[in-house]
């Protein structure tokens, strides 16, 4: 007797039918568990900082270090239709990773206090948050995610309102909170979803690369 071969079902896209590969479905699963990696570390420096205030300050930079590259990973492995702004938001996490790093070396201080003493830091090392919040904008648009939908102007609110002192100490926690708590339920969200929605219309893929060649 004979192994049946496992049956390889096809979809029927907007194009064309397509079917969903192993290689497929293991980038998805890199690019979630990036997610959860990013949530953790977010959550974490959150909570420390919270907590603890300055004396942490030197954990923060380790914890940013492996959420920027798990970053970094989600962004190169997420399905996103429009190439250009895929590009996009890969050229912002290169920009403010290289932004962190000047900042980092630019002044004394542990990474998170310079930061938070220098506003002005945050035109760099937004681009990488910038980006983040490109794919919270992504999830929202496609899954129509309550949480997302939360996060993509919380991102922004909280940075541009610190960078040009708008808002209160008091303010800044509450949104940081908010901000973290809703990024652990998106990352959590994420990893018991189904795979192929995350995968998207193949087809679409191949006739946008078709009309660009």
């Amino acid at each position: 007797m004979t192994n049946a071969e496992p049956t390889i079902e096809i979809y029927q896209g907007q194009f064309g039918e397509f079917t969903i590969t192993p290689s497929d479905r293991q980038g998805v699963i890199v690019y979630r568990l990036s997610l959860v990696v990013c949530a953790v570390c977010f959550a974490i420096g959150s909570g420390l900082v919270l907590w603890q205030g300055e004396a942490i300050a030197p954990l923060i930079t380790p914890l940013f270090t492996v959420f920027s590259i798990a970053l970094g990973v989600s962004l190169f492995t997420i399905h996103i239709y429009m190439a250009a702004l895929h590009r996009t938001l890969q050229a912002f996490w290169l920009i403010g990773s290289l932004a962190a790093l000047g900042v980092a070396h630019l002044y004394p201080e542990p990474f998170a206090i310079s930061v938070y003493a220098h506003p002005q830091a945050i035109w760099g090392i937004g681009f990488t948050f910038a980006a983040l919040s490109g794919i919270f904008f992504k999830e929202a648009f496609c899954f129509n995610r309550l949480e997302t939908k939360l996060l993509t102007p919380i991102v922004p609110l909280l940075l541009m309102g610190h960078l040009l002192g708008l808002l209160s100490i008091d303010w800044e926690r509450i949104l940081l909170i908010v901000w973290a708590i809703a990024f652990l339920i998106f990352a959590i969200r994420k990893l018991i979803q189904a795979i192929p929605p995350d995968i998207g219309d193949k087809s679409v893929f191949a006739y946008l690369k078709q009309a660009r060649s």
